[in-house]
């Protein structure tokens, strides 16, 4: 089984619902992100990731790891993803509500971490990083 390496950005809005986005082409749900390019850091990955899919500019140094996970790829049959997670910071209302699709990303959702309908998400979602910002934002 292959294994595909990518960065994920976790935003959190004011309600603590955690930004999941839906790619062009496909029925589930992921962090913002995607796969490096040659010679990109994980943190470098995540940012010009968000800056292309949804016209946000971020630093390396405004990153806060979460983890690295490992789960079942949500779009790619018998493949791995592995995920370097990140946590961005808290953004002003304004700018979240003025976030809109673009590259490959068609739709955005807003999900609370700890509900049990969580419609269409990926497995590293569900299984790792719903959890730990959970955990994260009872501390």
């Amino acid at each position: 089984m292959g294994v595909i390496e990518v960065s994920a950005v976790v935003f959190v809005n004011e309600h603590n619902e955690i930004l999941t986005v839906r790619k062009r082409g496909t029925t589930g749900f992921m962090m913002p992100g995607g796969k490096p390019e040659p010679g990109e850091s994980p943190a470098q990955t995540g940012v010009r990731e968000i800056s292309e899919e949804l016209g946000l500019e971020l630093s390396e140094d405004s990153l806060c790891k979460v983890g690295i996970f490992q789960t079942a790829a949500l779009n790619e049959p018998d493949m791995l993803v592995r995920a370097n997670v990140f946590m961005a910071p808290r953004l002003d209302r304004k700018i979240l509500d003025a976030l809109k699709p673009s590259a490959e990303i068609d739709e955005f959702r807003w999900v609370q971490p700890g509900a049990s309908d969580h419609e269409n998400q990926a497995p590293l979602n569900l299984e790792y990083i719903f959890p730990a910002v959970a955990r994260m934002l009872e501390d």
